[in-house]
Formats: C-alpha cells, structure tokens, sequence
C-alpha cells in the first residue's frame, strides 16, 4: 500500500540496512519517517528504537522497521510501547506470519544476520501482508489487555 507512512530507525549495527530500505521504500511510494542513527558511530538503540515505536502507537506512522545487529534488542525496545507489536523477522515467511497471524505493526530484523536481498524481501511480504483477524483477532485482544 504505496503512501504509507513508515516508521524507520536503526542503532549503528543495522545503519546501512536502514538507509538502503529508506531508499527502496521511498521510490516505491511509501513516506519514510527516519528516527536515526545517521552512521555507523555507536549509540543505545533504545533511544532511536524509542521515537519510531512512540509514532506508531499514536499512530503517526502506520508501520515501523527496526534494524540493528540481530534485532532482538530492538524488537524489545519496540514492545515496550502499549499498541506495538513488533516481530523479529528472520525470512518472508516470518514476516508473512507475523502480519497474517500477529498483526505485527513492526518488524525487527538483524543485520548482522541477514542477506540484503532476504532483507528485502522479508519486508516486501510484510507489506503485502493483510492481518487475517478471525481467531487471531481474539489473541492480538488478549496481549492488548
């Protein structure tokens, strides 16, 4: 769904991961909304994780992409927002499940740990990727309590 706007950061670990899908994604239609970092020099990913996460709780950006070395300690960060839902995304069909059954409103991914092109195309099937509601509905309820 091109005009989305997306949520977009990155620590220092996942910088070049996070540029290169703020690129693809803007030439493909999406409004991108970067958080940072802006290099590859070090910082705490809570406090870059923190802004992207907060505007897709208020629901200023639709959808949000994470990227760090491997991507846990980012999801983390993420989850701690009530309204955010946020998978580790390690193939397309990760990414596929996590919209599908999850109604993951991010995701995270490792870039440490992920070719370019999977990367692509993990975030390319979560983009496409309606929520099946139905009993999922009832479970996504139950974490939101």
């Amino acid at each position: 769904m091109t005009g989305m706007r997306i949520a977009l950061a990155s620590d220092h670990a996942g910088f070049r991961y996070k540029a290169m899908l703020g690129s693809l994604l803007a030439a493909r239609g999406y409004e991108i909304v970067d958080y940072g970092t802006e290099s590859e020099t070090p910082v705490d990913y809570p406090e870059v994780v923190r802004p992207a996460a907060v505007a897709v709780a208020q629901g200023v950006c639709q959808r949000g992409i994470v990227v760090g070395g491997s991507g846990n300690g980012e999801a983390m960060a993420a989850n701690r927002h009530r309204g955010v839902r946020c998978a580790v995304c390690w193939n397309d069909e990760s990414a596929r499940l996590a919209r599908a059954h999850n109604d993951a409103n991010m995701i995270s991914l490792g870039q440490r740990l992920l070719a370019e092109d999977a990367v692509q195309r993990i975030v390319e099937s979560w983009l496409v990727t309606p929520f099946e509601g139905g009993r999922h509905a009832r479970r996504i309820a139950l974490l939101d309590r």
